[in-house]
């Protein structure tokens, strides 16, 4: 056992008004297998950044383990994907290679396709096998199930089981659930540290929040009491001063000098009381700040009365004319919520794709109704340039209710004036998720709408689905999500014939 020693850590970027941390202290076991949590933004990423060295900062972090960070920086992503896992764990065979793959559900003739053209998960995959036969030190793990799928997921819980200890960066629960036994989250005025898993520590957060929600009404009854006290101290401090000038005294200087030494007096007493209620509301203010409040979201849906809107029968994609998965047929009628399940790879973002019009081969039969309006959230972000005045304008959505939902989704002031392509990949995909719930629809397309999304976020998203209950298909690898949102689930299992 070791320990990692974080003490009075701050932390902020060049240019920034505020920092990342202030004078944060907390230790963390090397034993302990640790479940990073915090909204997009609030320096996840940058503390494993800041255990690897990466940055100068204020105060101490000790250690005396070695760190290994996943996903692993590939410099050259034009090469073999053998190449990259050679590079990365130089001492496994191919056999060892082909095996990790294979338990992975993955067929080796990835190994041989240059790395940028494999798929999200494809890539994601490929590094999961290197960190498997790597030999590793202690790891810190960013965000390793974006663009997993399921099956993907259940095998990096096996392995992260079998690990002594970690940091993991993840905002799927059911993962966090089944790999984690301490919490660190990241909140809006501390960092905390518990023992639990993430539901355990759900259900102590929300205690501690109905608790202060309830002081709430008092603590703001309070301040505002002694705010009419601090203004009535600062009006008698005035008044006293002013008696030094205005006394009504027959003139004589032993007079006036007793006037003036009460009064200097009195006002030393005024600003003494003053000081005393400007910090106990500075106090009483710093207790609200902690609440992770879920704003409600907003999403309306248009109304469309031609059931069904899309019917699919003995429907099957085709890549390089083969079928790629077993015949599948399905109708989506209004207030259906349709989630799209199934293994990397297998055309569950070419569906997506099929309904949004584009041209992708397929077998069998599709009827889509005319002047259906539908709403699109990509899978990748690649495409975001400018700032969010621009893209609102790009887009024709209206800005201040744009901007709305971005800031009931965490986002600042500070990050409304950034360029969209400085945004992180969470904030990203909040651009992209506001600007569809502010758009109209008969249908809302999301192609895994929560990668890099943080839990606050997810859950803010699920309410508001199961508030409005637009018409949705999506894809998505999030249990949790699919459990709580879905009406319907259409499974692609594999099917390969040449036509």
């Amino acid at each position: 056992m070791s320990l990692i020693s974080v003490s009075n850590l701050s932390f902020g970027y060049d240019g920034s008004i505020n920092n990342v941390f202030e004078n944060v202290s907390f230790n963390i076991d090397t034993d302990w297998k640790l479940g990073l949590i915090g909204r997009n933004g609030k320096g996840k990423t940058t503390f494993l950044k800041l255990l690897l060295g990466k940055y100068e900062y204020q105060g101490t972090i000790s250690k005396n383990v070695e760190f290994d960070y996943f996903p692993f920086e590939i410099n050259d992503k034009e090469r073999m994907s053998i190449e990259i896992v050679n590079e990365i764990a130089p001492n496994a065979d191919d056999w060892e290679i082909i095996k990790e793959l294979n338990l992975l559900s993955t067929d080796a003739e990835i190994l041989y396709r240059s790395f940028n053209l494999l798929s999200g998960g494809e890539q994601v995959k490929i590094l999961l096998v290197s960190l498997f036969l790597k030999g590793n030190n202690f790891l810190l793990i960013d965000e390793p199930t974006n663009h997993l799928d399921m099956e993907t997921r259940d095998n990096l819980v096996k392995y992260l089981k079998k690990k002594k200890g970690f940091i993991l960066v993840s905002h799927d629960r059911n993962f966090l659930d089944k790999v984690v036994d301490h919490i660190i989250s990241i909140n809006n005025t501390n960092i905390d540290v518990q023992k639990g898993n993430f539901s355990s520590w759900q259900e102590n957060k929300q205690a501690q929040d109905n608790f202060e929600l309830t002081q709430n009404e008092k603590l703001k009854k309070d301040i505002e009491r002694l705010e009419i006290a601090s203004k009535n101290t600062a009006k008698w401090s005035n008044e006293v001063e002013k008696s030094k000038y205005n006394t009504t005294n027959s003139g004589s200087s032993i007079d006036k000098g007793y006037v003036g030494h009460m009064a200097a007096k009195m006002m030393k007493k005024s600003k003494v009381m003053e000081d005393r209620t400007k910090k106990a509301i500075d106090e009483k203010n710093s207790l609200l700040k902690n609440i992770d409040r879920n704003d409600s979201l907003k999403i309306i849906p248009l109304e469309n009365k031609r059931n069904p809107l899309i019917i699919a029968k003995d429907l099957q994609i085709k890549y390089q004319n083969n079928v790629i998965f077993n015949k599948i047929s399905f109708e989506i009628n209004e207030g259906d919520r349709i989630a799209i399940t199934g293994k990397n790879g297998i055309g569950k973002s070419s569906i997506l794709k099929l309904l949004m019009g584009n041209e992708i081969q397929y077998n069998g039969n599709l009827q889509i109704i005319n002047d259906l309006k539908i709403s699109y959230v990509s899978q990748s972000t690649e495409h975001l340039k400018g700032n969010l005045k621009e893209f609102a304008s790009k887009n024709q959505i209206d800005e201040s209710i744009f901007k709305a939902m971005l800031s009931k989704m965490g986002l600042t002031n500070v990050e409304f004036d950034r360029d969209i392509e400085q945004m992180s990949e969470g904030q990203k995909k909040k651009v992209l998720i506001a600007k569809s719930i502010v758009e109209t629809a008969n249908i809302y397309i999301w192609d895994e709408p929560l990668n890099y999304i943080d839990i606050l976020t997810r859950i803010q998203i699920e309410e508001t689905i199961l508030k409005y209950k637009p018409t949705l298909i999506f894809v998505e690898h999030d249990e949790t999500f699919i459990k709580n949102v879905a009406t319907k689930v259409i499974e692609l299992k594999n099917k390969c014939i040449t036509t």
